[in-house]
């Protein structure tokens, strides 16, 4: 779209409450150059009128730091799932269509409770324990080959986006999705991390774990971050099996 366009229209997806019906609200806004979809809805919000002309509540989304770090700010846009602060409108087709993520439960409009997500890093145990809170001094090093790949891992927002893409990831599965499996192996690679490693590979071999992915490849393709998450799959799927055969012969060393 370019500058000679007047005007932007947006059809939003709205919702009072997570009982009630959704319906659709259209909004028609002076286009300005730049302009991403974030400061598209604080145009809306700072004077909420449809195209009927008539005034409606603002319409309500999340967001937080506006740099695709916090991931916060996810939603539909045009049918894919993505980040709202990175979403330029001259680079979307019109009319520009908002709608929440259906993955999880919508709160209200556009904002979406990501409970699950932080509920599967809980139980896959996705941080390194440490001893009290004294200063224990410098840690153990990593190598720096390995600490580049981990560093890929760790930009991981929560965002959802992955999960939302992921046909295996619904209301009749209780698969945790990609991010918490790809955390697992970064928690895994980390020198003290790995000191439980045993946990949290035994978490992700049970129920809504490693077993349920199908493998479709839609969340790397959707990463906003673009984080290597099937390789990750790929490598806890080997570390469950050796796990697997540790769990049987209850070995306390790693199977070469």
């Amino acid at each position: 779209m370019g500058e000679a366009a007047k005007t932007v229209i947006f059809e939003i997806e709205r919702r009072n409450s997570t009982d009630e019906n959704s319906y659709w609200e259209k909004f028609e806004l002076p286009y300005r150059a730049n302009m991403n979809v974030i400061s598209a809805l604080m145009e809306i919000r700072r004077n909420p009128v449809n195209t009927e002309g008539k005034k409606t509540t603002p319409v309500t989304w999340d967001m937080n730091c506006l740099e695709e770090v916090c991931g916060a700010c996810s939603m539909v846009i045009n049918g894919k799932a993505r980040q709202s602060c990175t979403a330029l409108v001259d680079q979307l087709e019109q009319p520009i269509r908002l709608q929440p993520m259906k993955t999880f439960p919508v709160v209200r409009d556009l904002i979406v409770d990501r409970s699950r997500m932080f509920d599967s890093l809980k139980k896959v145990k996705a941080w390194v324990p440490i001893d009290g809170t004294h200063d224990l001094g410098e840690g153990p090093r990593m190598p720096e080959r390995k600490r580049q790949w981990a560093y890929e891992l760790s930009k991981c927002m929560t965002c959802g986006v992955c999960l939302e893409a992921c046909p295996n990831v619904n209301d009749k599965s209780d698969f945790i999705g990609a991010a918490p499996l790809s955390q697992v192996r970064l928690m895994n690679a980390h020198p003290t991390g790995s000191m439980t490693r045993d946990e949290r590979l035994n978490a992700i071999m049970g129920e809504g774990g490693l077993a349920s992915c199908g493998n479709s490849q839609n969340c790397v393709e959707s990463c906003p971050k673009g984080i290597p998450l099937t390789t990750s799959i790929a490598a806890l799927n080997r570390e469950t099996t050796v796990q697997m055969f540790r769990n049987f012969f209850g070995s306390d060393h790693a199977v070469g």
